[in-house]
């Protein structure tokens, strides 16, 4: 298969340092002379502007030199959906006065018999669910995998310890729902996608895009039979929901997280979220080194490098990865398809970290 070239735009006002820029570049090179990840997509964002652009691979690999990535590729984001979507709305509702993150889960969860957990608690990871079950591959409807879900919130560790798990932002989704009697990708269109001009950061991406949308897993574990995951959510479990959840589902272009990230680095001049309402992300810290959690997102990002106490961020399973550091008026969103065509973690786990590293020195 042929090597696609790298593409790197880098803005006069970049703040980046020479020696910064050429160790990106090499880990950017590397990355495509060995042609891993399939294909990446990184912005480096300020409040006002763009600052850096770059992308390269495939994202689809094929006999016949598949798919070439652009910069306008689409993702999925796996477990970005969190923070993005699910996070920023609960936050809203409390900006709103719809509910208060004390609030029992229960109250919003029809048939939910654990009347201990609060919202909060499971926007921190601290309620003690499983943290993960292939309902997928046990049940045949989303009504059936609710059910599941609520059974096995009977179950679990001890409460007030992090304990990352993908029911607890499950349950969120469905909160979400029932207190704004609204669907969860409906919600998000409004409130999120619609007012940032994003039309691309959706669930269910329709098959007219399908083209544009980088490809994930080729016969992997999040599917009952083997087969490529390609325009469709990789998650099993978000599958099996139809591609709506509150963990795991939203697709979206880089400049559509960075479009996003610059509202949470302006508060006052979107009005996504409240200036207090983002800060209350990092005000809230729970858990310990390197598993350092606030409000949906997490803390403490050593493992991507010398970054200021008040950053937050989040990864996702596919190989995507968002940075924001207030302090630093600077957002970095990552997205690659890295489980294409089958997934290698640690090294993901380590281009990821090298990225990051290589931008750490960025410049206020």
């Amino acid at each position: 298969m042929k090597t696609t070239p790298l593409t790197l735009v880098v803005s006069p006002t970049s703040g980046l340092s020479p020696r910064s820029l050429q160790r990106l570049t090499t880990t950017l090179i590397k990355a495509r002379n060995e042609s891993f990840p399939a294909s990446f997509n990184l912005g480096v964002y300020s409040s006002t502007a763009t600052l850096l652009r770059a992308w390269g691979g495939h994202a689809l690999e094929g006999r016949d030199g598949g798919i070439d990535a652009t910069a306008d590729t689409i993702y999925d984001l796996a477990s970005m959906t969190k923070v993005v979507c699910t996070t920023t709305l609960a936050l809203r509702l409390v900006q709103d006065g719809t509910w208060r993150l004390s609030d029992r889960a229960a109250r919003w969860l029809p048939g939910f018999q654990r009347e201990d957990i609060t919202l909060k608690e499971l926007l921190t990871h601290t309620s003690g669910l499983i943290p993960h079950i292939p309902f997928f591959a046990l049940y045949d409807s989303a009504r059936q995998v609710r059910k599941a879900v609520y059974d096995a919130s009977l179950n679990g560790v001890t409460k007030g310890s992090v304990s990352y798990s993908d029911l607890n932002f499950m349950l969120l989704g469905w909160a979400l729902e029932r207190a704004t009697s609204t669907r969860l990708d409906t919600l998000f269109r409004d409130v999120v996608a619609g007012p940032l001009d994003t039309p691309t950061m959706r669930f269910r991406p329709p098959r007219s895009f399908q083209s544009r949308i980088a490809a994930t897993e080729r016969d992997g574990d999040q599917r009952r039979r083997k087969q490529l995951v390609w325009g469709d959510v990789h998650d099993g479990n978000a599958w099996s929901l139809g591609g709506v959840a509150g963990h795991a589902g939203l697709f979206a272009r880089t400049d559509d997280v960075g479009a996003f990230t610059q509202a949470l680095l302006a508060p006052r001049r979107h009005h996504l979220l409240s200036t207090a309402s983002v800060r209350s992300i990092a005000a809230t810290r729970v858990g310990n080194p390197p598993d350092v959690r606030g409000l949906g997102w997490r803390l403490d990002p050593r493992e991507l490098g010398d970054w200021p106490e008040d950053t937050i961020w989040h990864t996702g399973f596919t190989g995507t990865c968002v940075l924001i550091a207030p302090s630093l008026d600077r957002a970095v969103v990552l997205l690659c398809n890295a489980v294409h065509p089958v997934r290698q973690l640690d090294r993901q786990a380590r281009f990821r970290s090298s990225v990051y590293k290589a931008l750490e020195a960025v410049a206020a």
